[in-house]
């Protein structure tokens, strides 16, 4: 009986957790999206609103940090339980990054909206990145809850996408910055932009690969798709 109600309790603990880490995704996407309105409308007060939410996410990884070390501390949980904690441990620290990454677009963008710099640049053409990173980061929370592997590969390649663009607008603004160097302290702001973005989707691939850790107990960090692909069959 004592064994049963031992389990039930380690079993409700490991489902708050769990609750914990999706309530801490929802608000990072939060984050994202006031980051994406943000700069679509040259708006403050969705900036305002990503800096507010990133207290909360904070504090939800240092609670998180807490209750997974006390877990491990008194329940000592092995194979698949132990594999769920560590992957919710580093999966809390590359939302905690995200979160960080938006907050950061933030401030980038109440830079711009406050200057008198030129707006006749391609400002809005990072929305479409950012809602890249945001679908890649609302995909891969999803198969994060349910344990899911079966769209990992698909979230790994939406990653290569996001690069590119990435690496396509660099080299677009390097044109508005040589034609103009009166664009170039403005350039640098949607440059650091877009790299916000391209960290957004590496931490969110960073999370798919965790499923695999979580799921079938493989690293497939710092290996190529093919191998995920293999490591999935």
């Amino acid at each position: 009986m004592t064994d049963q109600h031992s389990s039930s309790q380690f079993e409700a603990e490991l489902n708050a957790i769990s609750s914990h880490i999706m309530e801490m995704g929802g608000l990072v996407e939060s984050q994202i999206k006031y980051a994406i309105d943000a700069l679509s409308h040259l708006d403050l007060h969705a900036v305002g609103l990503i800096s507010r939410l990133e207290e909360r996410v904070n504090a939800l990884d240092v609670e998180l940090d807490a209750e997974i070390s006390t877990i491990i501390a008194t329940r000592q949980p092995t194979a698949k339980d132990l594999r769920m904690l560590l992957a919710i441990s580093k999966a809390t620290a590359n939302l905690e990054r995200i979160g960080d990454e938006a907050n950061k677009m933030g401030r980038i963008i109440k830079t711009i909206i406050e200057s008198s710099a030129p707006r006749n640049l391609p400002i809005l053409d990072l929305k479409y990145s950012g809602e890249l990173a945001a679908n890649q980061l609302r995909r891969a929370l999803d198969a994060f809850a349910r344990r899911d592997v079966s769209n990992v590969v698909d979230i790994l390649k939406q990653d290569d996408l996001i690069d590119s663009e990435f690496d396509g607008y660099t080299r677009k603004l390097v044109t508005y910055m040589m034609e103009d160097p009166r664009k170039i302290s403005i350039s640098m702001d949607l440059l650091f932009l877009a790299k916000s973005i391209e960290r957004i989707g590496d931490h969110s691939k960073n999370l798919a690969e965790l499923i695999v850790f979580m799921v079938k107990g493989k690293d497939v960090r710092h290996t190529s798709v093919e191998n995920v692909e293999s490591a999935l069959k």
